[in-house]
């Protein structure tokens, strides 16, 4: 760069795809903007001192109820497109959980409702979050 540098700030977070062997997805309902009442992903940011992949795994049992090992995670991908959210440049690592029919969700922190949906009845989902589950449940070659 010439001149005066500039420097983005960059948040760093993590999301989880937490599936069933019946094929369902574990999705919540946002309650705060952006994309407040929109189908998203568990995850949120990750605290100073904290690997992605223990914050994805603390987000995923803050948002859901739903406790995993964060050992137990596959990483999926980064994603890091500069309009990928609203409120500036969010940089996210992704994990996929797999977990038993019938887990028992609640709802908490940030979520107005959690839910189960079948990965063929998907509502639309906030972010790019439906490209996260695309990548999740591709075939492994």
């Amino acid at each position: 760069m010439t001149g005066t540098e500039m420097f983005e700030t960059i948040r760093y977070t993590a999301d989880v795809v937490a599936l069933t062997p019946a094929h369902e997805v574990l999705l919540i309902q946002r309650g705060w903007p952006p994309h407040e009442g929109a189908w998203a992903l568990p995850g949120g940011h990750v605290d100073p001192g904290e690997t992605s992949r223990a914050a994805a795994a603390r987000e995923l049992g803050e948002e859901t109820g739903v406790h995993v090992i964060a050992d137990s995670l596959r990483p999926i991908g980064v994603w890091d497109a500069p309009e990928r959210d609203p409120r500036g440049r969010y940089v996210t690592v992704a994990y996929a959980a797999v977990v038993p029919v019938g887990t028992t969700i609640t709802a908490g922190d940030d979520a107005r409702t959690a839910r189960w949906w079948p990965l063929d009845d998907l509502p639309p989902l906030a972010f790019d979050h439906a490209d996260i589950l695309s990548a999740a449940t591709a075939p492994t070659p």
